[in-house]
């Protein structure tokens, strides 16, 4: 088994008996139909369908109303609470920062492990394997030493606001939401929900995540990508010969086109392109 402590992450209660609902009307993807246990990806947008946060929601067992836990990056949990504050309005329920009881956890190559507190199958990609919010003093009590979990989403391909993607500036399929199954199309409004759906109907993103791959040292994060003298991308995280950029997709099939090569900071790049959902 391979794991690590996701010190950067933080955890967000959400409980109560309209807490489904509340939730289902704000994010991209379908919370009033969740079973106990079950965690769903999904993000809160702007009315102009941009992602302001991004997190995996889980629903914990409760004996009265319904209760998640959302895993988000622990910089915005303050914002995050704010935000679903401003949307509550006379909803019966309670928004709580809870981050100093709990740390989230990544957990791979292996079966479920046993561990106290709430474990669910990341629901972005099987691969990911298993995250787990667990109470702190569990975080700590696991002997076994923390595996490089920044290598392992790096390879395949699962982007991180503000180190891939910078929250309030980009759509949910620039960042591949619609491929990690983050996105509900079936599923009643929700804020910022025109624009996804436009997106989709008029054939797909111009932007995407890609990974890329190189060798050598990494460029730079935020490094510009260039095809010529033409910019394409932007470089994001990386780790251990590979990383994530968020590229034109038109620009890169017009450099694929024109046999150009791919560079950023001077390194040489390769590019693995997601297939479209």
């Amino acid at each position: 088994m391979k794991w690590s402590r996701l010190e950067d992450r933080g955890v967000v209660k959400v409980a109560g008996g309209e807490a489904a609902s509340f939730l289902h009307g704000l994010v991209t993807n379908d919370v009033d139909h969740m079973g106990v246990g079950e965690a769903r990806y999904a993000a809160l947008l702007t009315p102009q369908g941009k992602i302001l946060f991004d997190f995996l929601i889980y629903r914990a067992p409760a004996e009265t109303g319904a209760t998640f836990m959302i895993d988000c990056p622990a910089n915005l949990t303050a914002e995050l609470v704010k935000r679903l504050g401003f949307y509550r309005l006379r909803a019966k329920i309670a928004i709580e920062d809870v981050s100093g009881e709990f740390l989230v956890a990544a957990f791979w190559d292996s079966a479920a492990p046993r561990v106290e507190g709430f474990l669910f199958a990341d629901p972005r990609d099987v691969r990911l394997g298993f995250r787990a919010i667990l109470p702190r003093a569990e975080a700590f009590r696991l002997a076994q030493a923390p595996a490089d979990y920044e290598s392992h989403r790096i390879s395949l391909a699962a982007p991180k606001g503000g180190a891939d993607f910078a929250y309030a500036d980009a759509f949910p399929h620039d960042v591949n939401m619609d491929l990690l199954n983050g996105l509900d199309f079936k599923k009643g409004c929700y804020v910022g929900q025109e624009v996804v759906s436009r997106m989709r109907h008029r054939g797909g993103a111009r932007k995407r995540i890609v990974k890329v791959t190189f060798a050598g040292p990494a460029p730079p994060a935020g490094a510009a990508i260039r095809a010529g003298d033409a910019t394409i991308g932007a470089v994001g995280s990386s780790s251990s010969g590979a990383g994530l950029a968020l590229i034109r997709l038109d620009r890169l099939a017009d450099a694929k086109a024109a046999g150009r090569a791919l560079a950023a900071d001077g390194v040489a790049l390769a590019v693995e392109e997601p297939a479209e959902g």
